[in-house]
């Protein structure tokens, strides 16, 4: 067993039923500046369009604002979904990122839209109907953060020559390979897509190159988190992620509600299978039963960092969330 696991945080900026997308920024910053002192190593942000309750569709305006409100912890995309954008762009955001606050910013990259087909039509515009394989894409990007070459016309300013890790994220197991070809850290997304996590992990490690940039395999294992004072407590406060899984699967995602007593009479039998399928690494419960559930979790994937997301009502539920979580990883 690996002696030490890092913990970091992947915030979708959620505002909860009843707050405003500015209190969702407000909430961002402040977990970010705790995050960074409980000694949390990334705070990535993850793109997402059209979705009731998440505020974090400009991602990279968000990233530089964590940056800004902290000092040493990694900022950075969990991920960018680099088929809605033109490579060059990112580049050249990722690269005046990186110009501003040079060593601390990551940059995650996926392939799924991070909304529903009519939002990513409008995203996308004419290039939606275009089949752009992701591997290429990534090609593409890396050539224009590499340095300047004798007669290249066109150049990403800021971006060329800036040295900034990219990751590979994904839930599948082309996502996996793909990692493994490029020689580069993949990070996968068990929060909400479970099914295929320990096949993808297996194929990666197997299939792994090394790189200039890795030389052994690096692995990202995305969770939920819901950490309380005690079990009980935390079962409580967990209905709040789970009602908002449910809106989910009834297809009219809502921002997330207080928690509830029970969700005995709100979930029927399907619905709770379903939702429980969905979360079932989640790590739920008071600081002890946290600590058994991190350990599980490295055992289960020998994953070389997890990276936490947490989605309760409560901004104060949620920063006493990621505490107990990173005390506990601190006795592992």
């Amino acid at each position: 067993m690996k002696k030490n696991l890092s913990l970091s945080v992947l915030d979708l900026v959620p505002y909860p039923q009843g707050k405003t997308v500015a209190d969702a920024f407000v909430a961002s910053r402040d977990l970010a500046q705790h995050a960074e002192r409980w000694g949390y190593r990334r705070y990535w942000m993850a793109e997402h369009h059209n979705l009731e309750g998440i505020a974090s569709a400009a991602t990279p305006l968000l990233i530089g604002y964590i940056a800004q409100s902290t000092s040493r912890i990694r900022v950075g995309s969990g991920g960018i979904m680099l088929p809605n954008h033109s490579p060059l762009v990112v580049a050249e955001q990722f690269g005046t990122l990186e110009t501003l606050y040079p060593g601390r910013i990551d940059l995650g990259l996926g392939r799924a839209p991070g909304t529903d087909q009519r939002t990513m039509r409008a995203i996308r515009g004419d290039a939606s109907e275009r089949a752009a394989d992701f591997g290429d894409l990534i090609a593409e990007l890396l050539d224009y953060f590499a340095p300047a070459r004798p007669g290249q016309r066109l150049r990403a300013i800021p971006g060329m020559g800036i040295e900034i890790p990219i990751w590979i994220l994904g839930s599948s197991l082309y996502s996996a390979s793909l990692a493994a070809r490029l020689g580069r850290p993949y990070a996968f997304a068990s929060h909400f897509a479970p099914d295929l996590l320990e096949r993808a992990l297996d194929l990666y490690r197997t299939e792994f190159r090394p790189s200039s940039v890795l030389r052994e395999p690096y692995i990202m294992v995305g969770a939920g988190l819901c950490a309380a004072d005690s079990d009980a407590e935390a079962e409580r406060l967990v209905t709040s992620p789970h009602q908002r899984f449910l809106s989910l699967v009834r297809g009219n995602l809502q921002p997330t509600p207080p928690p509830v007593a029970s969700m005995d009479g709100i979930w029927s039998p399907a619905e709770e299978s379903m939702v429980r399928s969905i979360t079932r690494h989640m790590i739920v419960g008071g600081p002890e039963r946290v600590r058994e559930r991190l350990m599980a979790l490295r055992e289960l994937t020998g994953a070389d960092e997890l990276i936490l997301t947490c989605d309760l009502f409560a901004h104060s539920a949620r920063l006493r969330s990621y505490e107990i979580a990173s005390q506990a990883a601190a006795r592992l």
